[in-house]
């Protein structure tokens, strides 16, 4: 099944909102961006998330040892890497730490992602490349860019009900990473997250997964 990973949650409305409806990740954004949250928020909001969604932490450029902390106080189980991180600082964090790290690319071309396939990492992430902004734009890219991978991948960049399934038919992703496509007036909508998961799920039927 296509993994479904909703990011960008600051509420409890939130989190009661996943817990009824189940993805399987969900995302706390660390950095700099009008979803981030504090340590403090995210302990808090982590508390009441169901033990079934696994939480990933959303960073840029941050310290190895911010994260360490994050991940042993049982805030994050998934690291997520939207800066310039290299395979240097991706294996002093796999050192520090056992868990999956997933780095964003912001997709340029097919060579970028072919070179981003040979980091360290567990999982890469595909969205759009929007100068000044790192990931949650709302906008697509061109999918024909993403070459044959043998590393796992989710996709992101302004998937929607509308065009999840085919994104999904089309390029086969372990998973799919949604915020402002399940937004309204830049806050979760439960209703959006419920009629994404429930395509998904939809989908993943008709394909015999």
């Amino acid at each position: 099944m296509t993994k479904i990973k909703i990011c960008g949650l600051t509420r409890v409305q939130d989190i009661e909102a996943v817990n009824r409806w189940r993805p399987d990740y969900i995302g706390f954004v660390f950095a700099k961006s009008k979803r981030q949250i504090t340590s403090c928020q995210a302990n808090m909001l982590k508390d009441k998330l169901s033990p079934d969604i696994k939480a990933a932490g959303v960073f840029v450029n941050a310290s190895v040892q911010m994260i360490v902390s994050l991940f042993n106080a049982g805030v994050i189980e998934i690291v997520q890497l939207h800066g310039d991180e290299d395979e240097d600082y991706i294996k002093e964090l796999k050192e520090a730490l056992k868990c999956p790290v997933i780095k964003a690319v912001s997709v340029r071309s097919k060579e970028q992602i072919l070179s981003a396939e040979h980091l360290d990492c567990d999982f890469l992430l595909l969205d759009t490349y929007h100068k000044g902004k790192r990931g949650g734009s709302g906008i697509a890219f061109d999918h024909a860019l993403i070459p044959a991978l043998t590393k796992p991948y989710f996709l992101a960049g302004g998937l929607n009900n509308c065009s999840i399934g085919r994104a999904i038919l089309d390029n086969h992703p372990y998973g799919v990473d949604i915020s402002s496509g399940v937004e309204t007036d830049g806050v979760k909508d439960e209703r959006k997250i419920k009629e994404i998961i429930e395509t998904i799920r939809m989908v993943d039927r008709e394909r015999g997964q």
